[in-house]
């Protein structure tokens, strides 16, 4: 029964990730052409000419179809780092993992396994798993016919293949945050080449330079340019965050199994 529960969670996960980009594209290129494409954000009700003065919807849409792809780029940044942010949450429990750690260390000191795995039980969570599973594998040894090393060792590789097991879920997507924080500077980059290169063709016409042109071209590579820098931050700061917070639960677990079979070494001699 677990096991299709984690299945079901495993797809609807992944569901959720194979259409966020394909919704964030839509919204974002939605956003682009409705509103701010709009023709009130522009002179003369025609999105072909400069924006309003202080329209800054009109100015950002002069900045070109890059600017729906890096509009994608960030919803999906914004959308991850919540999913993440939530997710990292549940597996933290609900209570403080420190003090969990701390309590179930203090109940194995007093061969409290039955407490401990209600404690667990309590917490939630996937650090408070990994410890359940322990513990629970800490009491299966006991009638077994193995040798006290040999129970340690099962003890150990229990916390270790229930640690791999909740390891990628808190772990997904943030590949695809990582992935944004270049693209997005490159996806930047390659507008403002290409506004640089309309800002350069308007100054090569005959006579006098086209200001309207050369100002859409120099727009068009600025915008960009603020919205990829903009975009890789946000994605940079977000995937330190949850990395972070992934290392400090995987210490306290790695903290709890050394306890649990190091209690059971010396409560067996």
């Amino acid at each position: 029964m677990k096991n299709n529960q984690n299945e079901l969670a495993k797809s609807l996960k992944s569901v959720f990730a194979a259409t966020v980009i394909p919704v964030a594209l839509i919204v974002a290129v939605c956003v682009f052409k409705y509103i701010m494409g709009a023709p009130a954000n522009f002179q003369g009700g025609n999105p072909e000419n400069l924006p309003l003065p202080g329209n800054y919807l009109g100015t950002i849409y002069k900045g070109g179809f890059i600017v729906p792809i890096l509009m994608t780029f960030l919803l999906t940044v914004i959308t991850f780092s919540f999913e993440r942010f939530f997710t990292l949450t549940r597996a933290a429990g609900k209570g403080s993992v420190t003090k969990f750690v701390q309590s179930v260390k203090k109940l194995l000191d007093q061969h409290k396994i039955d407490e401990a795995v209600a404690l667990c039980d309590k917490q939630k969570g996937s650090v408070a798993n990994v410890i359940k599973s322990g513990l629970e594998r800490y009491k299966g040894v006991e009638g077994e016919d193995l040798l006290k090393d040999q129970k340690i060792l099962a003890i150990q590789k229990e916390v270790e293949e229930a640690t791999s097991l909740e390891l990628p879920s808190l772990e997904a997507n943030l590949v695809i945050l990582s992935t944004l924080a270049s693209v997005s500077t490159l996806m930047g980059l390659l507008g403002t080449v290409m506004g640089m290169i309309r800002a350069f063709s308007a100054m090569a016409q005959a006579g006098a330079p086209d200001s309207v042109a050369l100002s859409v071209g120099i727009s068009e590579a600025l915008i960009n340019t603020a919205f990829g820098i903009g975009t890789s931050a946000l994605a940079i700061i977000m995937y330190n965050i949850f990395t972070t917070k992934i290392d400090k639960l995987t210490f306290s677990i790695d903290e709890a199994g050394f306890s649990i079979a190091q209690t059971y070494a010396a409560n067996h001699k």
